[in-house]
């Protein structure tokens, strides 16, 4: 046939006859390397027959003959070559082996049997040794060469695995141009100079050729590298590359084989650190696996069925893209078969029969795991974005649908400002169904992780370098207190390991456990780290309700963010809930303040801010911050001072910072006072003194007498005598009145008589010494060293102390205590055994043990409880003194009759057994019972002739046995307690909802929330999901726990922790001027409005006034009210029930049974000299009489009609106790045995007695020394 004319015609003909050479000689090769095809000799006739016509799809071919067999004949060649190479250089290497050992073996037999010619056998034997050197050498260099290449491939280097991921890539790549090239006819010519893909094809397989050689070079056995499916891959899909270029055309071929790369795609992932787990190295694996094989089948039928049978001289051929291929081998594995796509050739259906027994097994087995592995990954395992702007804390430890509800119903309260974090929980179960929808209410806020802090994995999923902080919850319902500490503690090490700076707060149950954490390095208080230790926060409430009852409840509601409910029905409740709507908050006070005393400003804020200021953070000259409750006068404020405020929301706490004198001073309504658009002047240090003196005295610039004319004229001179550097605000006065004694001629008499011809103010002191300390007045010789010589408090000074007491020296018999006059104490009914978890009594014990009280104000404690538990807590308690013990149970009533339980001031009722009960309902069955107990018992009258306090609390500068001795603070005095009702009583509760069973007379829901029930808002529960609320309070503010433990644990401070977790025991130290100037702190205390220099305001006067009287007088701050729950009716009732109001309004109407509470200042005047001590917590009343109060006001007509009827109580009092003291002494810690008799107080002299005169004249608010007399 003739296709061309002319030249064209011959040079194709020449063409034709050289490419059928090429075939022949290839032909023939290929038969003898492949046996498929038996018979080629026909095949290769029937191929040379074949003519296609010529078209511009192949213009190179000129005869119409296919060339596929040039590029199978390649790889066949280069496979089998290669094949052949490897096993005749075996066979040979064999061979010369066995000859050498053959010829190795004769002659060292030859050797044996012929000694005579040992030497000629060493010279023979020498010969092959020394030829053996040369190839060791030449062996030594492949190794090198071979480590070279392995380490090349191994991926073990940075070079390596640089190398593996590159030849994956461009593997992958090759794939892509195969699926490219898939749309073209599967043999066409084609230009390598001006094809782009085959250019691209051919630079990757060079790539792939050099890589081959290094895998070649690798390979310990050569053989099976030959066979591996990679060097399959390669020799198929390589050769036919340089065929195509030197024969300018291309067959689409068995390109497809490269898919079969994918299989190593896990491996790849692996190499870049990205799979980490068996299950998502497990799913790749399957998943590559399953597609790898399912292109390549693809890829052959694609092959075979564009192509023809090549016996059927490719007459049967369908054209079938490749993508149709592939769905068809997916509706093949299946087994669903549409029948629109199927092979029509003959190897095709072949190549089907095989691939369905294969594929089938393949599908059925590999989709299902694939989908359970899918399934069972983890629904929250992915990793948290931060958010530009947005802080993020991470949240763990025990989550569960409680805990987090708690937190999130605090931590997202509308009452605090706009809350731009954002909460990752981090746990390592998913979240059940309730708690996922709770997360899903919250989503904008709230994201949910699952892994464990202790994988640092896992923390960097949730990003923990870059968290603002990290909070951990502790499980308070676990049966083993000290195993989930230790859990939490593990999580602390963990995530400090990962980021030493990130600031935990941490959730701890058990308070000796805290010490551990002061053993992680990068553990830091300082920095913001702080654990909330529930058993010491616990026990401090409850001891502070023994002081005053109802503060726990007071406490617990103010750093508790609650919505404001409003009632308009004139019950309890309202009044309740108006003071449940107040939180604590800080906020920095304006510099309008500064240099101001605290009081001034506390009454301003009150009055004129509608804010209660009850605390500020005090910066001193060392620059070191403290935080003062309630300081008194001698603070000023500082530029900058932070204020701790009791108000509503935070949005009223702004106007402490806006508040400017200038533009907000004739303002009457609180709301108006916004930021002023003023500039504030900067006011010069003295100026400002000069305003701050001025404002003290309530007078105006040019009126004011606190300065002489000398300091107004005269302002330049003082601001020479005393530079900038040298003058704080705080020590405005001293200054100002230095400058006076510098000018004597300016000075009055009067002026010198008031000042007193002291330098130093007790008000007013540079060195910002305690307001009035006997140490410091010039005369008290006797009483310092008696205080060096003498260890009556810890190491720190915070707590009374006394030398450790066998138990057995504390233990009472029922007998002896009830022939013990036991009155104004408090009783612990304790629940545990020798198997219970600690409580941590001593934590309970602290607060009332602090060194602000005197000792003879110190309430007497007996526990009531078995003897097993209370040795394991006594390690803790032997260094406190006026402890007992009544061994016993708090459920027999003789016990309890026998500890007086109708006198105490409080009963504590605990339990050690409540977490090991799973039932919830029943953890608090021992105190419940006890409780009821309690309340059902009848007491006679007859003992009436002691009087029980439980209604006012004996504050500063009073004897709880002479009340006309000091009318400042009045408390109500009723008769002996009959029934058991009336029993100041708290109970410890473990689940919230059963408050319900210890009122049976009130009508609360069981479903309402612990803070609206009558219990909770009566001071008598106590639970320690209130606690809950100061894992946000303190993220927020870590000044607040820092307040609250002030608050409530008498002076804990981080340097006790350090001694405690030492020696696990208070250390007793020698009192020196600095021990001693920590007692001078502020305590809460109750003040009754029955009687005393109040009364007249308990009858229907305005809580303003009092809280003004009470501030400006007496330097103490009111916070708060105790009422009678009954108190609003018109009638009288017989319910001694009392509830809590916190921060009233000014304008709250007071009732004469109110007790109030206030924040007290340590008064050094309560210090009593008892010749005789009594065995009881009581004090004899002789010198008592003697002694009174600067601060004493005539009594009120009340106290004069009762005057007579005290006196003869007292009388009989006082008989009893003699004649009961002559009995048994029972508090053996008392002063008497623990000091030497022969000390001996002289009375006062003349000089010391013109000292405290001179004392008096100089302070007209603090009550200065009564007299020099003995605590003990």
């Amino acid at each position: 046939m003739v296709v061309g004319g002319g030249g064209a015609g011959e040079l194709l003909e020449m063409s034709a006859a050289s490419d059928s050479s090429f075939f022949d000689s290839s032909m023939r090769t290929s038969n003898i390397n492949n046996n498929i095809n038996p018979d080629s000799s026909i095949l290769i006739s029937k191929m040379e027959d074949v003519v296609i016509p010529f078209s511009s799809e192949v213009p190179c071919d000129n005869n119409g003959q296919r060339m596929w067999w040039a590029f199978l004949a390649s790889s066949m060649v280069t496979f089998f070559g290669g094949l052949f190479i490897i096993l005749l250089w075996r066979t040979l290497k064999y061979l010369w082996t066995v000859c050498c050992h053959c010829n190795i073996k004769n002659k060292e037999a030859q050797k044996v049997n012929n000694p005579a010619n040992n030497q000629a056998a060493d010279r023979t034997l020498k010969g092959p040794d020394e030829k053996e050197e040369a190839p060791a050498s030449e062996v030594g260099w492949m190794t090198s060469v071979k480590d070279w290449a392995g380490v090349m491939i191994s991926a073990q280097t940075l070079t390596g695995r640089v190398l593996v991921v590159l030849v994956f890539a461009l593997s992958i790549g090759a794939l892509g141009i195969y699926f490219i090239d898939s749309s073209d006819p599967i043999e066409s010519c084609q230009n390598f100079y001006k094809d782009f893909t085959l250019q691209i094809d051919m630079a990757f397989n060079v790539f792939f050729l050099l890589y081959f050689g290094l895998r070649f070079i690798a390979a310990n056995d050569k053989l099976w590298f030959w066979l591996e499916v990679n060097s399959v891959v390669d020799f198929f899909t390589v050769p036919p590359v340089f065929v195509s270029v030197y024969l300018n055309r291309s067959w689409l071929g068995l390109r497809f084989l490269r898919a079969l790369r994918l299989i190593q795609f896990s491996e790849i992932l692996q190499f870049l650190n990205i799979l980490k787990t068996s299950n998502s190295i497990k799913l790749v694996n399957l998943c590559s696996i399953f597609i790898s094989t399912w292109l390549t089948a693809a890829g052959f039928i694609h092959l075979v069925e564009n192509s023809g049978d090549p016996w059927e001289n490719f007459q049967n051929s369908q054209s079938l893209s490749y993508w149709e291929c592939v769905y068809l081998l997916m509706v093949t594995m299946s087994t669903v078969g549409y029948g629109d796509v199927y092979a029509k050739t003959t190897l095709g259906r072949l190549f089907m029969v095989f691939f369905i027994l294969g594929g089938l097994a393949m599908f059925a087995s590999y989709v299902p795991e694939i989908i359970e592995l899918i399934g069972n990954r983890k629904k929250y395992g992915g990793s948290y974005s931060a958010v530009n702007g947005r802080k993020h804390i991470v949240v763990c430890g025990h989550i569960t649908l409680e805990s987090v509800s708690n937190f999130l119903k605090d931590f997202l309260h509308k009452d605090r400002d706009d809350v731009n974090v954002e909460i990752v929980f981090l746990h390592n179960i998913s979240p059940n169904l309730e708690l996922e929808a709770l997360f899903k209410r919250h989503f904008t806020q709230v994201e949910f992780y699952q892994g464990s802090v202790l994988n640092p994995h896992d923390l960097a999923r949730v990003k923990i370098e870059s968290a603002d902080a990290c909070l951990i919850l502790a499980n308070k319902y676990c049966a083993d207190p000290d195993a989930e500490d230790a859990s939490n503690i593990m999580r602390v090490i963990s995530i400090k390991n990962y980021h030493p700076k990130i600031r935990i707060i941490t959730q701890m149950l058990q308070y000796h456990n805290k010490a551990h954490l002061l053993n992680i390095p990068s553990w830091n208080w300082k920095e913001g780290d702080d654990a909330i230790c529930l058993a010491e926060l616990k026990a401090g409430f409850i001891a502070q309700s023994c002081l005053a009852q109802g503060l726990s409840t007071m406490l617990a509601n103010l750093f508790s963010m609650r919505s404001f409910i409003e009632i308009e029905e004139d019950t309890w409740q309202k009044y309740y809930l108006e003071g449940v709507a107040n939180e604590m908050y800080t906020e920095y006070l304006s510099s309008a303040f500064v240099g101001l005393s605290f009081p001034t400003v506390c009454e301003l804020c009150y009055v004129k801010l509608k804010l209660l200021l009850i605390a500020i953070e005090y910066k001193s000259e060392q620059r070191e911050s403290s935080i003062l409750i309630n300081p008194g006068n001698h603070v000023k404020m500082q530029e900058g001072t932070l204020g701790f405020f009791i108000a509503s929301d935070a949005k009223e706490v702004k106007r402490a910072f806006f508040y400017c004198k200038a533009c907000h001073d004739d303002i009457t309504d609180p709301k108006r006072i916004k930021k002023c658009g003023c500039k504030r002047p900067k006011m010069s240090v003295y100026k400002r003194m000069k305003l701050a003196c001025c404002f003290d005295c309530g007078r105006s610039e040019q009126d004011c007498s606190c300065m002489s004319g000398s300091v107004h004229s005269n302002m330049d001179t003082l601001q020479r005598a005393y530079p900038l550097s040298s003058v704080s605000v705080h020590d405005c006065a001293t200054t100002l009145r230095a400058f006076e004694d510098e000018h004597p001629s300016t000075l009055s008499p009067k002026k010198k008589q008031r000042n007193g011809g002291m330098r130093n103010s007790p008000n007013c002191s540079p060195k910002m010494m305690s307001r009035h300390d006997p140490l410091l007045i010039p005369g008290n010789e006797q009483i310092e060293n008696m205080d060096m010589n003498v260890k009556r408090y810890d190491s720190t000074g915070m707590f009374h102390w006394c030398p450790s007491k066998d138990i057995e020296k504390v233990i009472l018999t029922r007998s002896e205590a009830s022939m013990t006059v036991l009155s104004g104490h408090v009783v612990v009914c304790i629940f545990g055994d020798v198997t219970s978890a600690l409580v941590g009594l001593r934590n309970l014990v602290m607060p009332l043990r602090a060194s602000n009280f005197h000792y003879h104000e110190l309430k007497p404690i007996v526990f009531v409880g078995s003897l097993d538990y209370l040795r394991r807590e006594w390690e803790t308690l032997h260094n406190f003194p006026k402890v007992s013990i009544l061994p016993g149970t708090p459920l027999s009533r003789a016990d309890l009759r026998a500890v007086n339980i109708n006198l105490c001031d409080m009963c504590v009722i605990l339990s050690a057994n409540q977490n090991n009960i799973e039932d919830a309902s029943l953890q608090d069955k021992e105190c419940i019972l006890a409780s009821l107990n309690i309340k059902s018992m009848q007491f006679d009258d007859s003992i009436g002739v002691l009087q029980a306090n439980s209604q006012g609390f004996t504050p500063p500068g009073m004897d709880r046995s002479s009340p006309d001795s000091s009318p400042v603070h009045g408390f109500v005095r009723q008769a002996s307690v009959t029934t058991g009702s009336n029993i100041p009583i708290i109970t410890e509760l473990v689940n919230d909802s059963n408050v319900q069973f210890l009122d049976q007379d009130d009508d609360d829901d069981p479903d309402t929330e612990l803070y609206l029930t009558q219990p909770f808002a009566c001071g008598t529960a106590f639970a320690v999901s209130v606690l809950d609320s100061l894992m946000s309070a303190t993220y927020f503010n870590d000044n607040i726990l820092t307040l609250i433990r002030t608050l409530v644990t008498g002076g804990a401070t981080p340097e006790l922790e350090a001694l405690l977790a030492e020696e696990n025991a208070l250390r007793g130290g020698y009192s020196t001027p600095q021990t001693l100037a920590n007692r001078d702190r502020c305590r809460v205390a109750q003040l009754a409005l029955y009687d005393g220099p109040f009364a007249d305001l308990g009858d229907g006067g305005c809580y303003g006034d009092l809280f003004c009287k009470a501030l400006k007088t007496y330097n103490m701050l009111c916070f708060g009210i105790y009422r009678l729950r009954d108190a609003h009716l018109s009638t009288p009732s017989q319910c001694t029930k009392r509830y809590v109001i916190t921060n009233p309004p000014y304008e709250f109407e007071l009732v004469p049974t109110d007790l109030i509470f206030c924040l007290m200042q340590f008064d050094h005047n309560a210090g009593q000299s008892r010749t005789s001590l009594s065995h009881s917590s009581h004090s004899s009343h002789s010198s008592s009489k003697k002694s009174s109060s600067v601060h004493s006001i005539p009594p009120s007509n009340r106290q004069n009609r009762s005057s007579k009827t005290r006196e003869g109580r007292d009388k009989q009092n006082a008989t009893r106790m003699n004649r009961m003291g002559q009995e048994k002494k029972w508090f053996t810690d008392e002063p008497e045995n623990a000091y030497p008799r022969n000390i001996q107080i002289k009375p006062m002299s003349t000089h010391m007695a013109n000292q405290v005169n001179q004392y008096k004249s100089t302070s007209s608010l603090i009550p200065p020394i009564r007299e020099v007399e003995d605590e003990c």
